[in-house]
């Protein structure tokens, strides 16, 4: 793909400018074909670029916005005043095809508001899910939706992204007949919500779909689906818990000088030992690796980064948004929905 632009709200996150200006000059030292317009104030962006490599430079723009989205701003009040502010004018570069995808740390209510807003959803989607793709025990990957964007979900809404999941898996992630499954709280047939259930029922009804039933939420990275979908409300706390515990587990690996006085020889021994087995197989499950959850279902790509992303966390979000872009996850989507649940006349 020669033309390969992308529009960053070089404003947003809790850090703004400081983390979102490295990351992005990484992001282009990493990739000769990609172009970056850094939307912000510019008074604050451009000193971040002083030192930048010249060739990194032609091929970064800094596009001007006055204003910036809150991290606690309300969404009602924050869409009504959303003109000239950095993720309005980013997503707009998106609506006008000056840029093919946005990537943004701001408010996640807010950006999902004005995306779903001004880019439109993909006929057959009833809403946008936020996704990502995370790292399994089986070194391979898996793709979890909504993580958020919906807090309470119908039948037909997990069935729509059973499907966008699966296309990204195809696309992204590589698998061929994905494995999609639905979070449930057992894998009984007769477990679970009623709107989880009826899921179940169309899904093993539609023949392109390789449908495995139900998983619960200790399975999420153990590689036993390809695919896991959930509404939001579940989706959320799911991935932020399992981020906490992830987070735990490798801070408790990384002791300081005055802690490992505390062990003798042989627990010294032991402990290092231990680090070696718990850094190969969990170190991969870093969450600033996967950072990034793109908002499937919509005429455009947007990709929602933490807000508390450091720099290689946002280059995560960059690439994600690279990736979405080089396999053409919207028109890949519409096409799979149009194949898998056919309009009626």
């Amino acid at each position: 793909m020669t033309n390969l632009t992308l529009a960053l709200d070089a404003m947003s996150g809790d850090f703004g400018p400081r983390v979102t200006v490295p990351a992005a000059l990484q992001a282009l030292a990493s990739n000769p074909k990609l172009k970056l317009l850094l939307v912000g104030l510019p008074d604050i962006i451009s000193p971040l670029l002083v030192n930048a490599n010249a060739e990194l430079l032609s091929r970064l723009q800094v596009v001007p916005a006055e204003l910036v989205v809150a991290n606690d701003a309300k969404l009602s009040q924050a869409i009504r005043a959303s003109r000239g502010t950095s993720m309005r004018v980013a997503l707009d570069l998106v609506k006008s095809g000056k840029a093919q995808a946005c990537v943004s740390a701001g408010n996640t209510g807010v950006l999902m508001g004005l995306a779903k807003l001004m880019l439109k959803s993909i006929d057959g989607i009833e809403r946008p899910a936020l996704m990502t793709v995370l790292p399994n025990l089986k070194q391979q990957s898996t793709v979890v939706l909504d993580l958020g964007a919906n807090v309470s979900c119908d039948s037909c809404m997990l069935v729509q992204f059973a499907i966008m999941g699966s296309v990204m898996a195809e696309e992204v992630v590589g698998v061929a007949n994905p494995r999609v499954a639905l979070l449930n709280i057992g894998t009984e047939e007769s477990k679970g919500l009623d709107n989880i259930r009826e899921a179940a029922t169309i899904l093993k009804s539609i023949s392109t779909m390789n449908y495995i039933g139900y998983l619960e939420g200790d399975q999420l990275l153990t590689g036993e689906t390809d695919v896991l979908v959930c509404d939001g409300f579940a989706g959320n706390v799911t991935l932020k818990t399992m981020e906490g515990a992830i987070r735990v587990i490798l801070s408790l690996l990384k002791s300081s000088d005055g802690q490992k006085k505390q062990f003798s020889w042989l627990l010294k021994i032991v402990k290092k030992w231990l680090q070696k087995r718990m850094t190969k197989r969990f170190g991969h499950l870093n969450p600033d690796q996967y950072n990034g959850a793109c908002l499937l279902g919509l005429y455009g790509i947007v990709i929602k980064s933490h807000g508390a992303a450091n720099e290689h966390a946002f280059k995560a979000a960059i690439e994600q948004a690279v990736q979405a872009v080089e396999r053409q996850v919207p028109d890949r989507i519409a096409a799979r929905l149009e194949t898998a649940l056919p309009k009626s006349d």
